[in-house]
């Protein structure tokens, strides 16, 4: 497919004053008549098919457009796009879930927004449709951090954030129910199938080109993007992917799928074969239910993600080799160098008291490749004799349980002769937070341009804005060109492994941290799930 160059523009950002008015306001409803926020002036309004949205500084909006419908536990039919004016003034409510109780929740959940320079069929920018993180449990793209205006307006492209099925609600599986659940276990995967669709049928009226559109997710949005890529209903669909933080190498099998639906039913205390109350309970009973211990892991909330169902996903999307179908799409994947500081709480307690004494014990709860911890921490100290105890634990934790699915889905792109793959690792550290290193999430904001936005650790200074220019054009040249927006960023190939490091200096790397790669490869690596 090619990627015809376009020339970058300026902008400026919506203003967060009146998205979150607008979020706090909604029912969810696209139909919502009331009034908008009191304004000085009257909104400057925009248009797009049967859509009504508004112009913040120079970039139209809409707001909980709907692409879909769905009952429980059933595939999603498309959503009209004719018919009467419909306003999109405000974000639709977002898929129940532990959290976020401040957000309107419903199952009626299948939104997305919009964000455009202009709303001109003849316009053709390219499009970057943003699936957001929390694995397949949580998350929204209400998360001001990735509110698109400033993207849009930066990278002159059209961005699309999409709110589809989670947790049970969009991958319970179903089948030994019979033939009614085919597509259970897969649910939330056929959710963003159909955004795309829609994408593909109605961008070109928000001023999008259906012929460029770019996919990308950060953590549990980036595992929904490499299973895409292995379903064949998706094929064809986008023509470029960024991965950021979120890897699937497999799926879950469905015996274990099956063995997570009976430990949530038996937690709401339903008979083994009672499908029919698990259609009658409430949301609220089966998300207070997400919380029991999952039986294949052993540990933490029952696990609820992509099924290997040999229909809508008949492979794992990475092993025991890169999906054939997605090998022509190009694709950023990115990690960033200190993951778990953001879920490993550096002031809680996980980290309280620890010293080498304790650090194996520690280390061993927490990553994904069953080596002995010991062992790893020697070599660590062998070649890092100058390493704390807290840097080895980070370190460590990171290496073995959140970026070894990214170097995986990296080699094999290689090996299989894929169109170009460019890595990418965030190392600059947060400068509000100094424990918190460059954690898990800090990319967000760089890519987006929310450096100001609630929950970002970026900072406002030169240092951040530069690094936001720079990624921000990284992900737009990729999505208007199939090549990033960065001249000297090598590919990725086997051996060499070139590394683009996002820093205070932007600067290509072979194999950084190639050693601890390396170390953390003499076992196989357990996806999540699996």
């Amino acid at each position: 497919m090619p990627f015809p160059l376009q020339e970058a523009t300026s902008g400026a950002e919506t203003t967060r004053r009146a998205v979150l008015a607008g979020a706090l306001a909604g029912t969810g409803a696209v139909l919502a008549t009331s009034a908008a926020p009191l304004r000085a002036t009257p909104p400057q309004m925009a248009a797009a098919g049967r859509y009504r949205g508004v112009v913040e500084n120079g970039i139209c909006q809409f707001l909980g457009i709907r692409y879909g419908r769905a009952t429980r536990f059933a595939r999603a039919v498309a959503e009209p796009f004719g018919g009467a004016q419909l306003e999109a003034l405000r974000f639709g409510p977002i898929c129940p879930q532990r959290g976020l109780d401040d957000q309107p929740q419903s199952e009626d959940c299948l939104f997305l927004n919009v964000w455009t320079p202009e709303a001109n069929p003849a316009a053709k920018r390219a499009v970057m449709v943003y699936f957001h993180g929390g694995a397949y449990t949580t998350g929204s793209v209400t998360d001001p951090l990735t509110h698109g205006a400033k993207l849009a307006a930066g990278g002159d492209v059209v961005v699309v954030t999409v709110n589809h099925r989670l947790n049970a609600l969009g991958y319970a599986w179903l089948r030994p129910f019979g033939a009614k659940y085919a597509d259970s276990g897969n649910l939330g995967q056929l959710d963003l199938i159909l955004a795309l669709q829609w994408v593909r049928a109605h961008i070109a009226a928000f001023g999008g080109d259906p012929a460029r559109v770019m996919v990308f997710g950060q953590s549990g949005g980036g595992a929904k993007i490499a299973t895409l890529m292995a379903m064949p209903a998706a094929r064809g669909l986008f023509h470029a992917a960024a991965t950021m933080s979120g890897q699937q190498v497999q799926a879950s099998g469905p015996m274990h799928a099956w063995a997570r639906t009976q430990a949530l039913m038996a937690a709401l205390k339903l008979a083994p074969g009672d499908v029919e109350g698990l259609h009658a309970l409430s949301v609220e009973r089966l998300t207070a239910a997400l919380d029991t211990t999952d039986p294949v892991m052993g540990s933490g909330p029952v696990y609820f993600g992509p099924v290997l169902d040999m229909t809508n996903l008949p492979r794992h999307p990475f092993w025991p080799d890169a999906a054939p179908q997605s090998l022509s799409v190009p694709m950023i994947l990115g990690n960033v160098h200190d993951e778990t500081r953001a879920f490993l709480d550096p002031r809680g307690p996980k980290l309280k008291g620890l010293d080498w004494s304790n650090l194996a014990a520690r280390m061993g709860r927490e990553v994904k490749i069953d080596l002995d911890p010991q062992w790893v921490i020697d070599q660590y100290r062998a070649r890092e004799p100058g390493w704390s105890v807290e840097q080895v634990y980070y370190a460590a934790t990171t290496a073995g349980r959140s970026w070894p699915g990214q170097v995986i889905e990296a080699d094999e792109r290689a090996k299989a002769g894929a169109a170009a793959t460019w890595v990418y690792q965030l190392e600059r550290p947060s400068p509000l937070d100094p424990l918190r290193g460059a954690a898990h999430t800090d990319d967000i904001p760089y890519v987006f341009g929310t450096l100001d936005a609630k929950g970002s650790f970026s900072g406002k200074d030169a240092a951040a804005q530069a690094l936001s220019t720079a990624m921000m054009g990284a992900f737009t040249g990729l999505a208007k060109t199939g090549r990033p927006g960065i001249a000297d960023w090598a590919a990725y190939t086997v051996p060499q492994r070139a590394t683009m490091v996002f820093g205070d200096k932007v600067r290509v790397e072979n194999d950084p941290r190639g050693w601890q790669r390396e170390l953390w490869a003499t076992a196989p690596y357990v996806q999540p799930g699996t």
